[in-house]
């Protein structure tokens, strides 16, 4: 079956195609390459995201990114420096780069990046976290919860400070967490939050996606890949800046010799798929998630659509046509 879907709007991606946003030899020419393979999959509008760096690498990739007149560039994700130093909840942010939240701060990385940056994942525990995201909405930036090990009160005190989001949600917390109250319920159960998740069958199973859309919301779900370099290519060792992945042969992407998940080689495409099958939901009701409702989270609009074969049989969305 053919569907006409809006263009698809993918809040966070680290890089693709053998491309690294954060890399410190970052090119206009070979983000440029990387844009445009995310085109294939029905990528019309995107966030690179820049992860907790030292200030001098933010600043280089930033600047790259903030000059580049491509149209597919709807504003940087800036997700840490203000995360959880914890194992488990700062995933792969390098620890020595992890620091408290200062309006300074955020300020000097916004001037490296031209005023691009429109969203900021950080954790609400973080010694500042609270006055930079009053600071952030006041100035026209989503702030967004991620990494976080927060109690229910910090949480209550970030999203009442103006937070809206909810970095893929599920990921990006402790490995076991208390029955309740943990972070993911209180998540899901806050209704001003919308809630991101990358549904590539590594980071959330099958019942867990489906139960959260449920819980959460189909309006308030939006679909991500958290993508890096190792998105489109063979399996092999890759980049994030000065951290190192590794993407198995059966899609996984982690930090080699550990637990830990280092973003995704998912594409938005094959996100919209997988969330039908996990769910059961209708293609009509799962590609808002990757579109329309991204889109408006940041107060934007998608650009152009996307042709593609739908097979329900199968669960596959093979993208035809991307008309920008």
């Amino acid at each position: 079956m053919t569907v006409e879907l809006p263009g698809l709007f993918d809040l966070q991606v680290n890089g693709f195609g053998g491309v690294d946003f954060n890399a410190a030899d970052l090119t206009a020419d070979r983000a440029g390459e990387a844009l445009q393979r995310m085109r294939s999959t029905g990528v019309t509008r995107c966030l690179p995201t820049l992860i907790t760096s030292s200030f001098e690498q933010f600043a280089a990739s930033a600047r790259v990114l903030s000059r580049m007149t491509c149209p597919a560039i709807a504003g940087i994700h800036m997700e840490g420096p203000y995360v959880s130093p914890e194992d488990g909840t700062r995933g792969a942010h390098p620890r020595e780069h992890v620091k408290p939240a200062t309006i300074d701060d955020f300020n000097r990385r916004q001037d490296a990046a031209g005023g691009r940056i429109v969203l900021v994942t950080l954790a609400p525990e973080v010694a500042g976290a609270v006055r930079l995201i009053e600071h952030l909405v006041a100035s026209g930036v989503r702030a967004a919860i991620g990494h976080t090990a927060a109690t229910p009160g910090q949480l209550a005190d970030a999203i009442a400070a103006g937070a809206t989001l909810a970095t893929h949600l599920g990921n990006g917390c402790a490995q076991m967490l208390p029955r309740h109250p943990n972070v993911i319920w209180e998540l899901l159960a806050a209704d001003a939050v919308l809630a991101s998740v990358i549904v590539d069958g590594h980071h959330l199973p099958p019942a867990t996606v489906k139960a959260m859309v449920r819980a959460k919301g189909e309006r308030r779900m939006i679909l991500v890949t958290d993508a890096v370099a190792a998105a489109g290519c063979a399996p092999g060792r890759y980049t994030i800046g000065n951290v190192t992945s590794e993407l198995a042969a059966d899609g996984r992407v982690s930090l080699p010799g550990t637990p830990y998940l280092a973003g995704s080689a998912l594409t938005l495409d094959r996100a919209i798929a997988n969330t039908v099958r996990f769910t059961g939901l209708p293609i009509d009701d799962v590609a808002p998630m990757a579109s329309a409702i991204p889109a408006s989270c940041l107060g934007m609009t998608t650009a152009g659509t996307v042709t593609a074969e739908w097979n329900a049989e199968s669960g596959t969305l093979g993208v035809q046509r991307v008309s920008a």
